[in-house]
């Protein structure tokens, strides 16, 4: 498959990139620096930048599927989204946070009281995304969630998945390593399984 990948500099987006490629398929490694991306057997690195509708909608046209691995408070939905939609890729997937994945029912993540300050900014706008998502009619969504601690830990291949609630190990510890949460990311390209939905991966 052909795929493209926006940040692809990032340590999300690397680690997906890093997946894909190893898997055979051909990437498309986009970023604002593409110095910054890993040179790796097929992935091309080329410059882009994740605001500017137009151009990325070039970038991701021709490919079987785009993936945006951006922060949500360094983007804007309606661009990302529009970019997707006018690119006319079958498939658009996005790097999504925990913060609006639900404790309780009805509880968000980020709104429990110990949830760290420095991250809610980028968990609340997270959770704009995703309600935007859930409002597209034209566009072939998936979103996937970490856990609440995304770290490096190697690649495993052994995981949960969920939906729309936290998943918890049985120690009480909610993570996921990059390289597992890239190998789930790569698992949905490839055989879909979440369409036009959320989902959750975690130990």
């Amino acid at each position: 498959m052909k795929i493209a990948i926006a940040g692809a500099s990032g340590r999300a987006g690397s680690c997906i990139s890093a997946e894909l490629a190893r898997r055979g398929h051909s990437v498309t490694g986009i970023a604002r620096n593409p110095d910054r991306i890993a040179r790796l057997a097929n992935v091309t690195a080329v410059s882009g930048d994740a605001n500017d509708r137009a151009a990325l909608a070039r970038l991701w046209a021709g490919h079987d599927a785009a993936v945006s691995a951006i922060h949500f408070l360094d983007s804007d939905p309606e661009t990302l989204i529009g970019a997707a939609r006018d690119s006319g890729v079958p498939r658009y997937l996005v790097v999504g946070g925990a913060g609006s994945l639900e404790v309780a029912p009805g509880v968000p993540l980020v709104t429990t009281p110990n949830f760290p300050a420095a991250y809610k900014a980028e968990a609340e706008r997270g959770g704009v995304f995703l309600d935007r998502l859930r409002q597209e009619r034209e566009l072939n969504w998936t979103f996937l969630s970490p856990s609440a601690l995304l770290d490096s830990g190697g690649r495993t291949g052994k995981f949960r998945l969920g939906t729309d609630q936290l998943l918890v190990d049985s120690a009480g510890k909610s993570w996921i390593s990059f390289e597992d949460f890239a190998v789930a990311m790569a698992d949905e390209i490839e055989r879909p399984a979440h369409t036009r939905a959320r989902f959750t991966v975690g130990y």
